[in-house]
């Protein structure tokens, strides 16, 4: 006989900030659960820690495993691009996809595909953040029940702002607290249809509360004290107060004698990820492969003083901002580019920006060429990715580089013997570059992926190396020895992503006010089954946590 159990995600919630809310007498019911419970910190992968969480959690599998590395994948052969989204989750399906003998309830897990082996509800794609899936119910009716009954959610694929932009930031603080309070009536509605052996959903709004608030919240981010005094309370404590009081009303309506998972896949810090990986890398490598050119952000401005960090962005349009840093010996269309309206430029881009031979291409282009986001500058080099000996791939996280290889690129630059000896080569000048402004290396960790240029696994990354960033700071601003200054940039997204997690464990047979560290990300699924009653498939790569008292587990 299984114990229902309640599984809660919070995506992308850090641990050690909501251990300080707590301490300080916020979150009073996750708080509870934790003092009647049992509480712990997760590890998770340093690399790919933005595009593999949820795939890991659902099929309890390291990416390695599974081959699902992001959501963009290069074409073999070619120098394209492409959205892939989801994992398929036809090798290794979600870990609740049980069958006809247990009844779950799934609403609005991110990043996991309806399955026909899951007996019960599901539902995809209502308000999750970067869903990757369209929207969708089993059975197919229900979706439309609950936008009828609840209305939809309003930061479905519009949860995001440009952190400098704070008109649009406080926006979404409604938009959050709206959402999460749909989500609490959409899941104890759904609690109460039945005595379900699983239900588990995941509130994205912790996600876009961390990426649209870090900056008014916390105090390591560099436009912390800019930002403080124009916001009237903190949005992000804000909107885990309105998660924390969901939780409070969803388990009231669980089962008396439900087992409760509180838990968070990865964290969320000061965002020390987007621009290196998104705008620097990209043109570092430019650089490189281009000694003594630039494309975006003159060589000139290595030689001039460092300005505080960008409080404010041209045409208050971050993609125009960092497009008009673009080198041009054209005087007229660099002031134009930088300096003419959006409502007018729109008119103008065309003579200003045409695709020409040799040059990168501009986001408005890319935006009507590709489903790329315009955000991701690593894009816009595209263009020369076949004249250059190694790019920058799009990334949501970590910086992916790779290698354009003789045999394997269609204009592959470097050749196979040489491959060892360039990334060796490209791995100590990456270790060479540091925050302008501190003086910290800019690199925390390099991982090579590949033992050989031609391995073909299907199942690795693009990537030929990942860069790992530094946490200590959010960086807008490199200086290298070897291609001089990039930047600085005004910061996009305030939070960036952490391989770090927690969870929460409270219900019959679980020790309280007790604390178990050293879990991973791989081991919730298991833990998951184990709280049930369920017996654990051994392609889960992780172990479940000891968290049953012996005569709880005996019986």
């Amino acid at each position: 006989m299984t114990t229902p159990v309640i599984a809660i995600g919070l995506d992308a919630a850090q641990p050690d900030v909501l251990e300080s809310w707590m301490a300080q007498g916020y979150l009073k019911n996750m708080n509870r659960l934790r003092e009647k419970g049992t509480y712990g910190r997760l590890e998770n992968f340093s690399a790919f820690s933005a595009e593999t969480p949820w795939t890991t959690f659902a099929t309890g599998c390291r990416p390695h495993k599974t081959g699902y590395w992001s959501p963009l994948k290069l074409q073999n052969g070619t120098y394209q691009v492409k959205t892939r989204a989801a994992y398929e989750y036809e090798e290794f399906p979600p870990f609740y996809a049980l069958g006809e003998d247990y009844r779950v309830a799934a609403f609005d897990v991110p990043q996991v595909r309806l399955n026909e082996n899951i007996n019960g509800v599901q539902v995809s794609a209502w308000g999750a953040h970067s869903p990757q899936v369209p929207s969708g119910s089993m059975p197919s009716g229900l979706f439309q029940d609950i936008l009828n009954t609840h209305g939809e959610h309003p930061g479905l694929h519009k949860d995001y702002a440009v952190c400098l932009d704070l008109k649009a930031t406080n926006r979404l603080r409604n938009v959050l607290k709206t959402g999460i309070a749909r989500r609490s009536a959409i899941c104890q509605d759904i609690l109460q249809q039945e005595r379900w052996d699983l239900f588990v959903t995941v509130f994205g709004e912790a996600h876009a509360a961390g990426h649209n608030f870090w900056q008014l919240s916390q105090p390591d981010h560099p436009l912390y004290e800019t930002f403080k005094s124009r916001v009237d309370a903190d949005p992000m404590l804000e909107s885990f107060e309105a998660m924390d009081q969901a939780i409070g009303e969803i388990l009231s309506k669980a089962p008396d004698d439900a087992r409760v998972f509180v838990f968070s896949a990865h964290g969320m810090g000061a965002n020390t990820m987007d621009l290196p990986s998104t705008t620097i890398l990209p043109e570092f490598l430019y650089r490189l492969s281009f000694p003594g050119q630039t494309q975006l952000f003159s060589q000139d401005d290595s030689n001039a003083e460092l300005k505080p960090p960008l409080a404010t962005m041209e045409n208050s349009y971050w993609e125009r901002h960092v497009w008009g840093t673009k080198h041009d010996t054209n005087a007229l269309r660099k002031f134009l580019r930088r300096k003419i309206h959006n409502r007018l430029y729109k008119y103008i881009e065309g003579f200003v920006d045409p695709e020409r031979e040799g040059d990168i291409i501009s986001p408005f282009q890319l935006t009507k060429k590709t489903q790329v986001v315009p955000f991701q500058p690593a894009a816009w080099y595209a263009p020369l990715w076949p004249k250059m000996k190694a790019f920058a791939l799009p990334s949501f996280a970590e910086g992916y580089i790779r290698i354009n290889v003789e045999g394997r690129e269609p204009g592959g630059l470097v050749a196979q013997e040489d491959y060892d000896s360039f990334c060796d080569e490209l791995v100590e000048k990456i270790g060479r570059m540091t925050d302008a402004r501190t003086g910290i290396p800019m690199a925390q960790e390099i991982i090579r992926m590949r033992q050989s240029a031609m391995d073909d696994d299907p199942k690795l990354p693009d990537a030929d190396i990942v860069v790992v960033w530094q946490e200590d700071y959010a960086s807008d601003s490199i200086e290298s020895p070897d291609v001089g200054r990039i930047g600085p940039i005004p910061h996009y997204r305030a939070g960036s992503h952490r391989p770090e997690g927690f969870f929460i464990a409270n219900g019959p047979g679980i020790e309280p006010s007790a604390t178990l560290d050293g879990g991973h990300a791989l081991d919730i699924s298991p833990t998951i089954l184990d709280l049930m009653g369920v017996p654990v498939p051994d392609h889960l790569e992780g172990k479940a946590l000891d968290l049953l008292r012996e005569e709880a587990a005996i019986g």
